[in-house]
């Protein structure tokens, strides 16, 4: 005969429960959450370790859009006047023509480049330039100027940033708008149509030279074309040449010029530029 063994009763009540819980919590309390792998303590280091407060960055009052000079820029053209660029042939007073706050280019007899009365080494520049909307001519023949960006001697001379109408005009990848010419590809072509303002933002580090006249580091250029980058800290291998490979020379500051391209196509214009050392 089988034998039925007497039914097990397991008692559980709420107020048990709560005991186990109240005699864990202070315990609870004490575990810190695991800190994430990087971030914990580390050997006793303080948050206030890594904080450093000086010297403290001098407030600079930005304008009233990104294109306006912020409070510690030097105003290279406003609209007004050329007082502050000379022909860089003969370091006469500029000559290109001023009219309804735009500077255009001056071609023809007697056209000179020209450059500013200053001198800068590190620097950001802001610069808008326009095509005529009735422009002609093709390739390297439409729309055609610079902006050298370091101006080491007469004609052309230094550093050049290409400015064309890139806007379905084929040409060589290296001479089209936004390019550090003959050297630095642009890395897209966000050119606007013949008639529309365009812009660049540069940040320019010049090349150091050592006492004997050889290069120590070269020249960096990192450019915004309308908004969009073009160069991204490019290395220049030296003065940008219409023919023949680039070189270093020594210089230290230099103007910043403009360029009145011989080509027979319609002036090009400028506006707003303005410049920020970085020294």
């Amino acid at each position: 005969m089988r034998l039925s063994a007497p039914p097990i009763t397991l008692s559980f009540s709420i107020c048990g429960a709560l005991a186990i819980w109240a005699a864990c919590w202070p315990a609870t309390l004490a575990q810190p959450p695991a800190a994430r792998q990087g971030r914990g303590r580390q050997g006793g280091a303080r948050p206030q370790d890594t904080e450093v407060w000086d010297p403290e960055p001098k407030v600079v009052t930005p304008g009233a859009v990104d294109s306006d000079p912020p409070s510690d820029a030097i105003i290279l053209f406003d609209g007004k006047n050329l007082d502050e660029w000379v022909n860089t042939r003969d370091k006469s007073p500029a000559n290109w023509v001023v009219h309804d706050g735009v500077m255009t280019v001056k071609k023809g007899r007697g056209a000179s480049n020209i450059e500013t009365r200053r001198s800068f080494h590190n620097y950001q520049l802001h610069i808008e330039w326009k095509i005529p909307e009735n422009v002609t001519g093709t390739d390297q023949g439409r729309g055609n100027s610079g902006v050298f960006l370091a101006s080491t001697g007469g004609g052309d001379a230094g550093y050049e940033l290409q400015i064309l109408d890139s806007y379905h005009n084929r040409t060589y990848a290296n001479g089209q708008a936004g390019s550090i010419y003959k050297q630095g590809i642009p890395l897209v072509n966000p050119a606007r149509k013949p008639g529309e303002w365009q812009s660049y933002e540069v940040i320019w580090m010049a090349p150091v030279f050592n006492a004997d006249g050889s290069l120590n580091t070269p020249a960096y250029a990192t450019v915004f074309f309308n908004g969009v980058l073009v160069q991204n800290r490019f290395e220049l291998k030296g003065e940008t040449l219409f023919i023949g490979k680039p070189f270093y020379r020594k210089f230290d500051s230099a103007p910043i010029k403009l360029q009145a391209h011989p080509d027979p196509s319609e002036p090009v214009s400028f506006r707003n530029i303005w410049v920020r050392e970085l020294n």
